[in-house]
């Protein structure tokens, strides 16, 4: 009987110790499905990605200040729809946006790949962002060096025309080939440099890996593979391991040199579509060593007939994703107020700003929308207005 008057003592020390444990484990907590009370995506990453295409001087004088106002209004018009992540293009065909070693200059700042600009657009980037506290990503397509059209030429000291041994033609269109390891090599020194030489808040890779329905272009590679070991696996698994073995090298590097800067990967929504592409997304969230970030590309509408954006960001979640990666979903700026996705856009205008509210309510952490066009778009002004209203807290 006398022990009883310790009881409301031990109590609250037990109390005390589930809420430790409890706020220890906070990537757990915040993945349950529970509605969240506040806006909690106040505190997450609100991404904006800033492709190529807008960066291109060629509308320009091309000149120093022309970019700087470029930035400017990209950082301003991203702040005042609530966002505080900017994700630039900075390397789109096998180039730089940046002063690099590895890569010649890229054709949308002068017109002519390889021929340099009198100024640094990387540096004023991350200046600019980070003067407007807005964080940077260097967004990077690893292995694409030329589509059909763009660029017209490559440059003599384009990595591709100096060794053609590193890539591979197919539809058209150039690509560094996963499986050479002089390839691998470039890709990962062409990250090691920007790490090393701007203030760069992330590394993103985009959803491009091998190109789609490309069967045959590496079967004598694969072939000499099979020869050379005696436990051969399928060329798709093989295909993956090839991109495996490059993402594990980039995390290494980002970390060996700013392991205050985090390296993510975007790649395709429909979870099933990426293993054709050598996109082994499984391994990647389930284990350390690979990415600090997925944001699968989640460009569905609510009522997409083939797959809704419920249905496919229920495919990510049921990965049982690792606790050490940060989940944020790739929104479709671009789709709001179209015919897309057999017209089901057009059944609402606030359909980004729900899908917002699902990300919340799983507790995720953050939203990037594809992309900065979506801003200056007429036909989905009403999206991006909800939106906007939503992100900075103002009501309608």
């Amino acid at each position: 009987m006398r022990n009883f008057k310790y009881t409301p003592f031990l109590l609250s020390i037990i109390m005390l110790v589930i809420s430790i444990t409890v706020v220890s484990d906070k990537k757990e907590v915040i993945r349950t499905n529970t509605q969240a009370t506040t806006n909690e995506i106040a505190q997450d990453i609100r991404g904006v990605w800033v492709s190529y295409i807008t960066l291109d001087m060629q509308n320009t004088d091309k000149s120093e200040d022309a970019f700087t106002n470029k930035i400017n209004s990209i950082i301003t018009k991203s702040k005042e729809n609530g966002f505080n992540t900017l994700v630039f293009q900075v390397r789109p065909f096998c180039d730089a946006l940046y002063e690099s070693t590895c890569y010649p200059w890229s054709h949308i700042l002068t017109g002519t790949q390889s021929k340099a600009p009198k100024y640094d657009p990387l540096k004023i980037i991350c200046d600019l962002c980070h003067k407007n506290d807005i964080s940077v990503h260097a967004w990077i397509n690893p292995y694409r060096v030329k589509t059909e059209q763009t660029p017209k030429e490559l440059s003599d000291n384009n990595p591709y025309s100096q060794d053609k041994s590193i890539g591979f033609e197919y539809n058209n269109c150039i690509y560094l080939d996963p499986s050479n390891e002089k390839a691998q090599k470039l890709i990962v020194n062409g990250v090691k440099e920007i790490v090393k030489n701007y203030d760069v808040d992330g590394i993103q890779f985009d959803d491009y890996f091998y190109p789609e329905n490309c069967d045959n272009f590496d079967d004598e590679k694969y072939q000499t593979y099979k020869k050379n070991t005696d436990n051969s696996i399928s060329k798709e698994v093989w295909r993956a391991q090839n991109v495996n073995n490059l993402i594990k090298d980039v995390y290494n590097t980002v970390h060996k040199y700013r392991d205050d800067v985090v390296f993510g990967i975007s790649p395709q929504g429909n979870i099933n579509n990426n293993i054709a592409l050598g996109a082994d997304v499984k391994t990647w969230c389930q284990n350390k060593g690979y990415i600090d970030y997925i944001c699968p590309q989640i460009y569905f509408s609510l009522d997409n007939p083939s797959l809704t954006f419920e249905e496919s960001l229920n495919d990510w979640l049921e990965l049982d994703i690792n606790k050490n990666i940060n989940i944020y979903i790739g929104l479709a700026g671009y789709k709001g107020g179209s015919d897309e996705d057999e017209g089901t856009w057009l059944d609402n205008n606030d359909i980004l700003k729900t899908q917002i509210e699902i990300v919340e309510k799983h507790k995720l952490d953050g939203i990037m929308l594809f992309s900065y066009e979506s801003f200056l778009d007429e036909t989905n002004q009403a999206e991006i207005e909800n939106v906007a209203n939503y992100l900075t807290g103002i009501t309608q």
